[in-house]
C-alpha cells in the first residue's frame, strides 16, 4: 500500500482493535516492510496517538490510553451503534450525560454518510423506550438541529406551542441548550420580539437553520437593566452582560415558580436517599441518628417535590416550607380516602381553587 494517508488510516483501524499486533503481521496486512510499519507508528505518535511497542523477538504494537482523547476511526457498524446510543442519551434527558450526548451526536451526524444515517433512523423508529413519565422525550434530530445552529451561529426558524396551546412561528438566534435533568430548554434571542426567551424543546416543531449567520449577543446578567419581569424567562433587550445560560434559565424558572426552601428529615442513610433524589436538589447530610436531613432550595412545583419525596421510599418528615407541609397533609388525606373508599364516587375538588399548578412542569416560556 503506497498511499501513505490511506495506509495510516488502515493501520490506525487495526490498532484500535483491543489486542497487540506483531510488527510482522501488520506489515503483511498492509503489504509493506516492518521498517515502514515502524515509521508509520512514529507518525501516529506525532499525531497524538499513544502507540505502545513491546520488545522481544517478535515485537508488537498496541494503542493504549493517553493523556488526551485522540480521534477515533469507526467502521459502519460502530458508527451506527454509537449514533443510536447517543440519540437515546440525548432524547431522554439522562442526567449527567444529556448535554454531552447532544454535542457528540451533532459532531457525529455531521459526517455520517447518508446510508448510515438511514440505518440509524430505521433502528430509532423501530424501538420504543420505556420511560418513567416524569420528564419529556425529545426527537434527537430536533436537538442536533438546535445544537448545530447554536454552535455554527446560524439563525433558526421553528413552530412553537405554548403551555395554553397557542401556536406561533419564531425566528431566533440560538445561544445554548440547557438540560435540567427532566427537560431540555433552548435559550435564544427572539428576533420578532426583540428580547431574550427560553423555549421548552419538547414544544418546538419543524426547526430548521436558515443559513443566515449572526454575531452572538451578550446574554443578560442578574440586575443588568430593568427588563426582568414576570414574563416567564424574558428580560429586556437592553440588558447587557456575559451571563451563563444555565443561570439565566434558573432565574427565569424562579420567576415562573416561587422558590421552595426545603427542610426534610429522612429515616434512612444519606447514601440511600441521595441515590433516589434528583441531583439538583443536592445531597442530604447525615444526622448522626441513622437518618439524614436535606436543606435545599428549588423552583419546582409542590406536586413534583411531594412526589419525589414519596418516591424515596422511606419514612420522612417535612419541617418546611409550610405550603409543602399543607399540601402533603391534603395529599395524604386524599390517598387515605382513596384506599378506604374503593367503589365510591370521588369528591369534586378544583385544583386551581386550592392554589395548585395545573401544569407542574410548564417551565419558562413566552406566548
Amino acid at each position: 500500500m503506497s498511499d501513505t494517508p490511506a495506509r495510516l488510516l488502515k493501520l490506525l483501524s487495526l490498532l484500535q482493535t483491543p489486542r497487540e499486533w506483531p510488527g510482522g503481521e501488520l506489515a503483511e496486512r498492509l503489504d509493506v516492510s516492518p521498517r515502514t510499519i515502524r515509521r508509520d507508528v512514529d507518525r501516529l505518535r506525532d499525531l497524538g496517538y499513544p502507540v505502545e511497542a513491546s520488545r522481544g523477538s517478535v515485537g508488537g504494537y498496541r494503542l493504549v490510553a493517553g493523556a488526551a482523547m485522540p480521534p477515533l476511526l469507526l467502521d459502519d457498524e460502530e458508527a451506527v451503534a454509537i449514533a443510536v446510543g447517543l440519540r437515546a442519551g440525548a432524547g431522554h434527558a439522562i442526567e449527567g450525560v444529556d448535554e454531552a450526548s447532544v454535542r457528540a451526536l451533532a459532531k457525529l451526524e455531521q459526517v455520517l454518510p447518508s446510508r448510515l444515517r438511514h440505518r440509524v433512523s430505521v433502528l430509532q423508529n423501530a424501538t420504543v423506550p420505556l420511560t418513567r413519565g416524569d420528564g419529556s422525550t425529545i426527537d434527537p434530530r430536533t436537538l442536533t438541529t438546535l445544537a448545530s445552529a447554536a454552535t455554527g451561529r446560524e439563525r433558526l426558524r421553528f413552530a412553537y406551542r405554548s403551555g395554553d396551546g397557542t401556536r406561533t412561528k419564531r425566528q431566533v438566534e440560538p445561544y445554548r441548550l440547557v438540560s435540567t435533568g427532566q427537560r431540555w430548554y433552548l435559550v435564544a434571542y427572539d428576533i420578532g420580539r426583540e428580547d431574550w426567551r427560553t423555549f421548552r424543546v419538547d414544544r418546538i416543531g419543524e426547526p430548521y437553520a436558515t443559513g443566515a449567520r449572526f454575531t452572538p449577543r451578550p446574554l443578560p446578567v442578574e440586575g443588568a437593566g430593568s427588563g426582568a419581569g414576570a414574563g416567564g424567562g424574558k428580560t429586556g433587550h437592553g440588558d447587557a452582560g456575559n451571563g451563563d445560560a444555565a443561570t439565566f434559565l434558573a432565574r427565569s424558572m424562579r420567576r415562573m415558580q416561587p422558590e421552595l426552601r426545603l427542610d426534610v428529615r429522612f429515616g434512612a442513610p444519606a447514601e440511600f436517599v441521595t441515590a433516589r433524589l434528583p441531583a439538583h436538589l443536592g445531597a442530604p447530610e447525615p444526622d448522626g441518628e441513622g437518618g439524614c436531613r436535606l436543606r435545599a432550595s428549588c423552583a419546582d412545583s409542590l406536586e413534583w417535590v411531594a412526589l419525589r419525596l414519596a418516591l424515596v421510599d422511606c419514612e420522612f418528615s417535612v419541617q418546611g416550607p409550610p405550603q409543602l407541609v399543607a399540601y402533603l397533609e391534603d395529599l395524604g388525606a386524599r390517598l387515605t380516602r382513596a384506599a378506604a373508599g374503593a367503589g365510591t364516587e370521588p369528591r369534586q375538588e378544583a385544583g386551581p381553587e386550592r392554589g395548585l399548578v395545573a401544569d407542574p412542569e410548564q417551565g419558562p416560556e413566552q406566548g
